[in-house]
């Protein structure tokens, strides 16, 4: 069975280099695909849909602002299994900071030169080691601003207010981006960061056999 991973906002596949499937199960990395000028989430889920072959059984993994466009999708075509990792199930879940902040519109004056400043992020995400260090460095260096700033608005302005009911949430308790307090985490890996996924891999490779199972 695929499993389809979705990454966060700004990133590639190599935010899942250390998870590891249990048998059964092929990994497809789905990369962001470039927004429409004031495309909506939904929309934007719809034309993102066409990278899954939803005429089999799958499977949705997606880290941080990928688990938000995971539950878009889910709504399109229900997976066998939804799974979000350090991120959010629903609007109710933001930090209320960020709600704020969507509605002063101070999103609009953060800039991506800001999202950009590689040392800031690494501090709310949690990377640790110097791999992980550059893996967020060429994050920032490569990301789209056009992409940020649609990215940015989604994030403050999701008009998703309820929970998937076959939703399966792995957070961290040390997560600085999103705070585990603010979240109904299913799974809370002690310690874990943001980007838990690297420096966490073992403890969520094995959550997501427990999950998973055999494919």
């Amino acid at each position: 069975m695929k499993a389809y991973f979705i990454t966060g906002l700004g990133a590639d596949k190599r935010a899942f280099y250390k998870i590891k499937l249990p048998p059964g199960y092929e990994p497809v990395y789905l990369d962001w695909i470039k927004p429409l000028p004031d495309e909506s989430f939904p929309g934007y889920a719809k034309r993102f849909s066409a990278l899954i072959n939803s005429n089999e059984d799958f499977v949705l993994i997606g880290l941080s602002f990928g688990g938000m466009l995971a539950s878009e999708l889910a709504k399109l075509n229900p997976p066998k299994k939804l799974i979000i990792i350090s991120s959010l199930s629903s609007y109710r879940e933001l930090p209320w900071y960020f709600k704020l902040a969507g509605k002063l519109r101070v999103h609009k004056i953060f800039t991506p030169s800001i999202y950009k400043q590689a040392t800031l992020l690494n501090r709310f995400l949690g990377a640790g080691d110097k791999e992980m260090k550059t893996i967020v460095y060429n994050y920032v260096k490569n990301a789209d601003p056009e992409y940020i700033r649609w990215a940015l608005n989604v994030i403050v302005h999701w008009l998703h207010h309820e929970r998937l009911p076959d939703l399966i949430h792995i957070h961290g308790s040390k997560d600085h981006l999103l705070p585990c307090r603010y979240v109904k985490a299913d799974y809370v890996i002690q310690k874990g960061g943001h980007l838990m996924v690297m420096n966490k891999a073992p403890e969520v490779n094995k959550i997501l056999k427990q999950i998973l199972g055999a494919g």
